[in-house]
Order: structure tokens, then sequence, then C-alpha cells
């Protein structure tokens, strides 16, 4: 589905794959209804998604290129490997939990991100961490 044709809560059909490897920015949403979002990520090598937790909402994370080392808590000063997730492996995060998704790797770590309920709004596209960081923060 291409960027221009997608109308956000409209039934669609999206080659999710092609759409997550062919993303090269941090966090792109990509289609965003009334209770389910779906957003594409790449993690450069190196890079991490950052110790976050989401109160309100339950996160489902598929990685389709490269390996992330995952890391959960109950807690932010509790927060422990959970393990290595390769492509075809899926995260889940339940609301309330502290998660951070780190690549160390030497090759980008490509995922999508599902949120229920939505968390980003629509149009959403930060080229890198730092973006999204500066757009958390304002």
């Amino acid at each position: 589905m291409e960027e221009t044709e997608r109308t956000n809560g409209a039934p669609a059909i999206i080659n999710i794959h092609k759409a997550t490897l062919c993303n090269d920015w941090y966090r792109r949403e990509i289609w965003t209804g009334k209770h389910l979002q779906i957003t594409v990520m790449c993690i450069p090598a190196g890079g991490e998604i950052g110790l976050e937790v989401h109160e309100d909402l339950d996160q489902f994370l598929r990685v389709e290129y490269g390996v992330g080392s995952v890391y959960v808590g109950t807690e932010k000063k509790n927060v422990s490997y959970l393990g290595e997730a390769d492509a075809s492996s899926a995260i889940v995060i339940p609301a309330g939990t502290y998660h951070n998704v780190l690549n160390r790797r030497n090759v980008p770590l490509k995922l999508y991100s599902v949120y229920a309920p939505p968390k980003h709004p629509v149009g959403t596209a930060q080229r890198t961490k730092f973006d999204a960081d500066l757009e958390e923060n304002e």
C-alpha cells in the first residue's frame, strides 16, 4: 500500500513485510483506527527503542529483519534480559511493563509495532530516535 493511497481507519490490505523492510526511518505510522495502530520501525546497528512503559496500552512487536535483545520489567529499576527476538519473532508487551529492544548487531533491526489503543498521532514520521525523543518531550 502506497503512503498516498491509505486512509486511516478504513479497511486496508497492507504488505506489512514489504512496508517494514522498505522503511529506513526510526518510526512511521502506517495505519490508525479507533482501537489499533500500526507503525514500522528501523533501529540502526547499535541503536535501541529506548526504555519505555505504556500504562494504558498493550503492544505487539514483530521482527522482520535482524535480531533484537529484549529487556522487560515491572519497575523501571528492575528491568532484566528476556531473550533474543529474530526474524519472525513476536514480542508481546502487556500494559504497564517497562521494555526496551536493543540492536547489538551490525545490520538494521526492522520491525513493526501494533498498539492497542493507538499511541502516536496519525502521520507520525520520525527519521531518528532523537527526533522521536524531541517530539515526545514537547
